[in-house]
């Protein structure tokens, strides 16, 4: 893939759906090198299909990964980071919502491994390739504002309490926190954005059982914000990134750092449990 000096290279971690997916292809259209990073092959097939008829061949590629693999995502962070030595904007949403408990490759609880681990490990992994780009950005779709949930300390791994909203809640203030402790000790240049979209109109509904499937598609279709609208900010942040090291937006409005959610002391603490848990896979 070729770049010139006025488009981005860009990669967007579970990029195939939804808001993600509108994200990558407005940034095609721009004239952005864009990567998607997702294990569905055939919605990889779809977007490739899509960027040959917007002309962009050479600017997009589909790159099949299980994000909840930390091996999957060590090579997916040397296989991009090879390829383009410069990275703009870093866009990080994958994450799936487990009925049941299930475990990574690794062995490590699935949600937790694919919600933050996946973007600890690829925010900071593209140090370098960030560190060469003019105006860097790691944009975190999340749940910053939610103050519901908790970081298990004593049962990291949802082993003896498992619930999905748990597991849910759990990272998501796993990722408030990795917000907090990128921006108190930067590997790079890059800024940091911590978003909560809102609720969205996407085809994640259907992942749901009946009867909570047809519950969530009736209040979707009144209360749920359209994909171009949450994907708005996103593509506005990619184009001029914020000033501020760290942006933390909760549906269009900012948070208060001050909430509990993003204690300094708990931000330092997660780094060192997932550097341990990290540690020999």
């Amino acid at each position: 893939m070729q770049r010139n000096d006025s488009s981005r290279t860009v990669v967007v971690a579970g990029g195939t759906d939804g808001m993600r997916r509108a994200t990558a292809v407005a940034r095609i259209e721009r004239g952005d090198t864009v990567v998607v990073v997702g294990r569905n092959a055939e919605k990889g097939a779809r977007l490739t299909e899509l960027a040959e008829r917007l002309g962009a061949t050479d600017r997009f590629a589909f790159v099949q990964a299980d994000l909840s693999s930390i091996a999957a995502v060590r090579k997916v962070i040397r296989y991009v980071g090879e390829a383009h030595p410069v990275v703009d904007a870093l866009v990080l949403t994958a994450n799936r919502q487990n009925l049941k408990r299930a475990e990574s490759a690794e062995g490590i609880e699935s949600t937790l491994s694919l919600y933050y681990l996946s973007r600890y490990l690829l925010g900071h992994g593209f140090a370098e390739q960030f560190d060469a780009a003019a105006d860097p950005v790691i944009i975190n779709v999340a749940g910053p504002g939610i103050k519901a949930g908790s970081v298990a300390w004593d049962d990291l791994q949802l082993r003896g309490r498992y619930t999905t909203m748990r597991a849910q809640l759990q990272a998501g203030r796993a990722n408030d926190l990795l917000a907090v402790a990128f921006a108190e000790n930067p590997s790079s240049r890059a800024k940091y954005v911590l978003y909560h979209p809102g609720f969205t109109r996407t085809d994640a509904i259907n992942q749901f059982n009946q009867p909570l499937r047809a519950l969530v598609k009736a209040y979707a279709k009144v209360g749920a914000k359209s994909v171009a609208d949450s994907a708005a900010p996103m593509i506005r942040w990619i184009e001029n990134p914020p000033a501020e090291r760290l942006t933390v937006d909760d549906r269009g409005k900012p948070v208060d750092l001050n909430l509990k959610t993003f204690d300094q002391g708990d931000a330092s603490r997660l780094v060192g449990v997932t550097e341990e848990l990290l540690k020999g896979r």
